[in-house]
């Protein structure tokens, strides 16, 4: 069965609980196999058979558990991106702005001490009332909403506790203000307290604004990405140059760029050469030579030259959308330490509820005069000062800005478990070629064997050489192995012309076979050589002493007979030593994994400082070999770049691609390195440590800090020390948490990676 996965936002979530009670309503949808649902993105993913849902099941879910599901919302731009956030922040602002001070003429009107500075009539209770009301039902109305769809569905969520706690303390002030003599009838003073309600409702509203405003920084890698695209392109139509739409370009248009033009969409050079700037999506400062025939990126910038190219893919298929893509779907994901927040926070305002009944009983029944009072203003303290927002924000917004950083970075992370596996790695297993190496390899011995008593690659005829070249070459075109691309390359450099070749036949990890003119030529390793029953005693020095030089050998055959010898080297790429310094510096065993003879990659191995050589392992053995090292106990990242890379990287606790590979490698990978890169590697790690210690420190924080508020907030304390908590600095500290637990992941972007 083939599911499909759809991202879409949710408008009107405000904490984990709101979390929790959306995907548990995705979740029930008959054709849903996994939902999951992220505060600081404001975010749903859904994985769900078509042939069972369409977009009206995942609309109604949501609608019917009292939030508003924006389905067939498109990839705006970050000027629209920019706006509607400016908008929704415009109105939270003027809420904000009227509710605190309404409820700061309240308090004037109304805090012992300062009311004797207020003008008389704010010291009016019905004067006071009359300013309360907006607050509470105009202001409010957002949490009375909410409350409200949450009651329909028996859930309750962070503002059922605020609804509660105001409308306690609002309902009570009223009652006093309309019906001082009863109250008074029943030995309680008749003072209301709408500065209380007034007061949270603008500090929680306050603390949404600052939320809001940090939260949109934790975006920006989005945003910034969405800002590189073109937004026009000089299309070549009917021999004439027009400018049209990005939206409009389609695969196969022929396209021109000028000198400091931007790229419009991905492409393959057709005419003229140029310097490119690809720095925005692969985090390289150094520009890229491209010529005719080489592969061009959208949303690069054109340095020197101009040219003319074929767009290959457009919209949503170029690789700016599918990193744009990749880093909204890893936003969204979730972290497995996330789920020790969800698992408290599904019990958490349910608690709280019971908590606060509580403490209204106790007071009421044990407290001092007026316990009615005091049991009032507890109980609104312990409603509104937990607050399940900082538990619900503490991973997701670590985790937006660790992947936005990597987005900046040339660091792909395609979902959050790999980011908080990555800072566990203690091995990690890199393959050679493409990936160690440059993945260029070129030949630089061909050696008659009649003749390798000479020692010397220049020692034999020209034309021996051609004829053996000419050979493996023709064999060799039909393989898409790198070295048969060397062996190739270096016939095209020399002109020669390739033979017709029949039942060509590829043996993985060993070499390739072939008929031509009538006669069987194969070209391959040892192992190929031992298959065909091949000796290889008397070219056994002249083998060790290419491999001793770090070259990889390959023996022609020709008509059943061992004819000459083909080196191949291929060249490591500059990061590569230090990257495998440094990351044993970290405490990581490094190993390497290759196809190559134990000698070839055991030279290769030294020249980076690597000790562990796992060689000659076959394609297919690949993903065996990573779950040695796992069984262990090892956790173990596969850095690799090939398609026979592919069940190794699926196999590893971590599987790290190169951008530069094969689609199926990075498909396989949970993070991909644009640019092909290997100290993205330690980056990737510096990034996971440096996320997974914002995690943890976000969750110690919204732990604490509503293990301490909480019973400060009942009054356990008052008993022994005196300490109460005012409604309104639980409002305040409720605020700080949510807004503190983002400010702190915002840090994660400080580091230096």
């Amino acid at each position: 069965m083939s599911l499909n996965r759809k991202t879409f936002s949710i408008r009107g979530m405000h904490c984990a609980s709101c979390v929790m009670t959306i995907e548990r309503a995705l979740k029930k949808i008959d054709g849903v196999s996994d939902a999951i649902v992220n505060l600081a993105t404001a975010k749903a993913t859904v994985e769900y058979n078509p042939a069972i849902v369409d977009d009206n099941h995942l609309f109604s879910a949501v609608a019917n558990v009292g939030y508003q599901a924006m389905i067939n919302e498109e990839l705006k731009s970050e000027d629209e991106t920019k706006r509607e956030d400016d908008k929704e922040l415009g109105r939270l602002r003027v809420k904000v702005v009227i509710s605190l001070f309404l409820g700061f003429l309240i308090v004037w009107g109304s805090f012992p001490g300062l009311m004797n500075t207020a003008p008389i009539i704010l010291q009016n209770f019905m004067v006071q009332l009359l300013l309360a009301t907006p607050v509470q039902f105009w202001a409010g109305w957002s949490f009375y909403r909410a409350a409200f769809s949450a009651l329909k569905h028996r859930t309750a969520n962070m503002d059922t506790l605020v609804i509660i706690g105001t409308t306690v303390a609002y309902g009570y002030s009223v009652i006093v203000t309309i019906f001082p003599r009863v109250v008074e009838s029943i030995g309680i003073t008749p003072l209301p307290y709408f500065d209380v309600a007034t007061i949270i409702i603008g500090l929680i509203l306050l603390g949404r604004y600052f939320e809001a405003k940090a939260k949109a920084g934790t975006s920006q890698a989005i945003r910034k990405l969405i800002g590189l695209q073109a937004k026009t392109a000089r299309v070549i139509r009917d021999g004439k140059e027009i400018d049209i739409p990005i939206n409009q370009v389609a695969a196969g248009d022929i396209i021109r760029v000028r000198p400091g033009e931007k790229i419009p969409v991905d492409g393959i050079i057709e005419e003229g050469e140029s310097s490119i700037d690809e720095s925005m999506v692969t985090g390289e400062s150094m520009p890229v030579d491209k010529a005719k025939g080489d592969i061009i990126v959208g949303a690069t910038i054109n340095k020197t030259g101009s040219f003319t190219f074929k767009a290959t893919k457009v919209g949503q298929e170029t690789m700016l959308a599918q990193i744009i893509k990749l880093v909204q779907e890893a936003q969204g994901s979730k972290a497995p330490i996330q789920r020790l927040a969800d698992l408290v926070s599904s019990y958490f305002v349910p608690a709280v509820i019971m908590l606060a009944i509580l403490t209204f009983v106790v007071w009421y029944d044990f407290g001092p005069d007026p316990a009615l009072t005091f049991a009032i203003l507890n109980t609104v303290a312990v409603l509104i000062i937990a607050c399940p927002c900082a538990m619900g924000l503490a991973t997701p917004t670590a985790i937006m800005v660790g992947t936005g950083k990597g987005a900046e970075n040339g660091i792909l992370i395609k979902d959050a478990e790999s980011l908080e596996t990555a800072h566990k790695i203690n091995t990690i297993i890199f393959d050679k070629t493409g990936t160690l190496t440059k993945g260029r390899p070129e030949v630089t011995d061909i050696i008659l064997v009649q003749n390798l008593n000479l020692k010397s690659k220049n020692e034999n005829s020209g034309l021996s050489q051609n004829q053996a070249l000419i050979l493996a070459a023709s064999i060799e075109k039909g393989s898409e192995h790198s070295l048969a691309e060397a062996i190739v390359n270096e016939s095209r450099k020399r002109n020669l012309a390739f033979l017709t070749v029949s039942q060509f036949r590829a043996i993985p990890g060993q070499g390739v076979e072939g008929v031509v003119d009538g006669k069987r030529v194969a070209l391959g390793n040892r192992r190929f050589m031992e298959k065909e029953n091949i000796t290889l005693v008397s070219t056994q020095a002249g083998i060790e002493r290419l491999e001793n030089e770090g070259k990889t050998v390959m023996m022609l055959v020709f008509d059943g007979k061992l004819v000459a010898l083909i080196a191949v080297a291929d060249t490591l790429k500059e990061t590569a030593l230090s990257a495998v310094k440094q990351l044993q510096k970290f405490g990581i065993e490094v190993a390497m994994i290759t196809g190559d003879n134990q000698r070839t990659a055991s030279s290769i191995a030294r020249k980076v400082g690597i000790n562990r050589v796992l060689a000659e392992v076959l394609p297919d053995q690949k993903e065996a070999e990573v779950k040695k090292i796992q069984a262990e106990g090892k956790i173990v990242a596969m850095v690799g770049d090939g398609i026979n890379d592919a069940p190794a990287l699926a196999a590893a606790n971590v599987g790290i691609a190169m951008a530069t590979g094969t689609d199926v490698a990075i498909e396989s990978a949970g993070i991909t390195l644009l640019h092909g890169d290997i100290s993205k590697v330690v980056k990737a790690v510096l990034l996971s440590k440096a996320t997974m210690r914002g995690i943890k420190q976000n969750l110690f924080w919204a732990f604490i800090y509503n293990i301490i508020g909480i019973p400060i907030a009942a009054g356990i304390f008052y008993p022994i020390f005196g300490w109460l908590l005012n409604p309104v600095l639980a409002a305040m500290a409720m605020a700080f948490s949510s807004i503190s637990v983002v400010l702190n992941s915002l840090r994660i972007s400080a580091n230096k990676l």
